[in-house]
């Protein structure tokens, strides 16, 4: 677990930031006028979240473990965002659970795990 920390200290400090604002009462504001926000927010929060892995994962990494990273970076952090929502619609009752916020989720992953993959990983190597 201390290896984790240590080699993860941002990603889980942006994990835990998402399990913050998944579960906390957020005030209204005139934000939410504006149409598909929160799915932006969403495809940001998961998109960034990869950014922060890929980063740390190439820091200390010399290879790609490929497996590895089909596991937790694209299953586990959608499998993560689906017990978010689900979290959402049974703990709270302030916020809902919503399938369009995990798909927003899936594509902020995917979309992450692209930019990780193709433009991360060549700027840290060619650094190298």
């Amino acid at each position: 677990m201390k290896r984790i920390i240590r080699t993860y200290p941002l990603t889980l400090l942006v994990l835990a930031t998402i399990l913050f604002l998944s579960l906390f009462n957020p005030p209204e504001s005139d934000l939410g006028s504006i149409k598909g926000i929160d799915k932006i927010a969403h495809i940001c929060m998961y998109g960034g979240l990869e950014l922060v892995l890929w980063f740390e994962y190439l820091k200390h990494h010399n290879e790609l473990d490929k497996n590895r990273l089909i596991w937790f970076a694209v299953i586990a952090p959608i499998a993560f965002s689906g017990t978010m929502e689900l979290a959402q619609l049974f703990l709270t009752d302030y916020r809902s659970g919503d399938w369009a916020d995990l798909v927003a989720n899936t594509i902020g992953v995917l979309a992450g795990n692209a930019v990780g993959y193709w433009v991360i990983r060549p700027v840290l190597k060619s650094r190298s």
